[in-house]
């Protein structure tokens, strides 16, 4: 097996300066999970891993446990196993809202500088679907690049139609369009990549994700299937998300495909998403406008004027009102939480007592 450094997997002064008592072989990164065992890699190799016991009964939540991406402590023990001591750097964490887990953030991977956004002409054309993962990324510090992928399985006519509201939707983001068979677009995909930098994949199942993976690592990494007649959409391939090491420099991680991108927002991260909503709000005539009903609201008025698409400013209530939703469900359960520590201390202290 190819020996790969811990710069090819990310490593930089700066991570290292964070934990600069640690050998250089007890550093490794988080290449894939599954179910609370994971495979680490390192300058001597690949290790499957588990957490050490204090680490897992120390944790308050699944923040606390290592995830793809992540930057670990490790100490191996026997041939090709290991232990995980601790999360030694995290600088940010991709997440979402789980599933019919009210208020609970489902984590994705950390540490990731890009994420390309794909979906697809011929099928997955969603703008609103993509502006939640553009907020998801704002979210995590994460600069968010558009793929429209399968460009070839539409006309001329509609892939225009699609750029001209792809751009007045998100005219500050690079997009790239992709075509099955066409190379020059992996020549351009590959140009925004960056030997010390990571990046994700992000997407609905069945948009090109793996298949764009498989034609940047120049091998049939991820497993793709032929699009289904039915459907029209290449089916769910990606099972598990999974760090890779370009040969040309840069670090891949592909996710299987998100179906529902629920929000865990901050205020920036709207801001960031909404850039001409943010201004213009400066303009309307009260501090605490909604933007939904006031005299004198600028958004609102922009919104008349056809300004702001109707759409966009829908969508923007939406992802603000599912915001909300989620940081009083969060400040819930903090109170929650603090009302049974103190439950906690009291019995303590009453058993000491007697």
């Amino acid at each position: 097996m190819k020996t790969i450094t811990l710069e090819q997997l990310g490593f930089n002064s700066y991570i290292y300066s964070t934990h600069s008592q640690l050998n250089r072989d007890e550093w490794a990164r988080v290449i894939s999970e599954h179910k609370e065992r994971y495979v680490i890699q390192n300058e001597e190799g690949i290790f499957e891993a588990e957490v050490m016991g204090h680490l897992r009964f120390t944790a308050e939540d699944r923040s606390d446990f290592p995830m793809v991406g992540d930057w670990v402590q490790m100490m191996p023990f026997d041939e090709g196993k290991a232990l995980i001591q601790q999360v030694v750097y995290r600088n940010n964490t991709l997440k979402r809202q789980a599933i019919g887990r009210d208020g609970e953030a489902q984590y994705i991977a950390s540490n990731i500088d890009t994420a390309f956004i794909v979906f697809s002409a011929n099928r997955d054309f969603n703008l609103n679907r993509v502006e939640r993962f553009t907020v998801l990324c704002y979210d995590a510090g994460i600069t968010p690049i558009l793929i429209l992928s399968k460009a070839d399985l539409v006309t001329a006519e509609e892939l225009q139609a699609y750029k001209i509201q792809i751009l007045d939707r998100f005219p500050a983001l690079d997009l790239l369009i992709t075509r099955t068979e066409d190379e020059e677009c992996i020549v351009q995909l590959k140009s925004k990549i960056e030997h010390d930098k990571t990046y994700c994949f992000l997407g609905s199942s069945g948009v090109g994700k793996s298949t764009l993976v498989n034609l940047l690592l120049g091998e049939e990494k991820m497993l793709t299937l032929e699009i289904g007649s039915g459907t029209n959409r290449g089916k769910h391939t990606t099972t598990h998300r999974e760090l890779i090491v370009m040969s040309d420099g840069g670090v891949l991680i592909d996710n299987p495909g998100i179906r529902e991108v629920g929000l865990t927002s901050s205020d920036n991260a709207l801001e960031d998403a909404f850039p001409l909503i943010m201004e213009l709000s400066e303009h309307c005539k009260f501090s605490d406008c909604t933007h939904q009903h006031e005299k004198g609201c600028a958004v609102i008025q922009a919104v008349n004027d056809g300004d702001i698409s109707e759409e966009a400013y829908e969508n923007y209530l939406k992802l603000h009102r599912e915001q909300e939703h989620y940081a009083s469900s969060e400040a819930e359960k903090r109170k929650k939480g603090k009302s049974f520590a103190k439950m906690v201390k009291t019995v303590k202290q009453h058993k000491q007592r007697f």
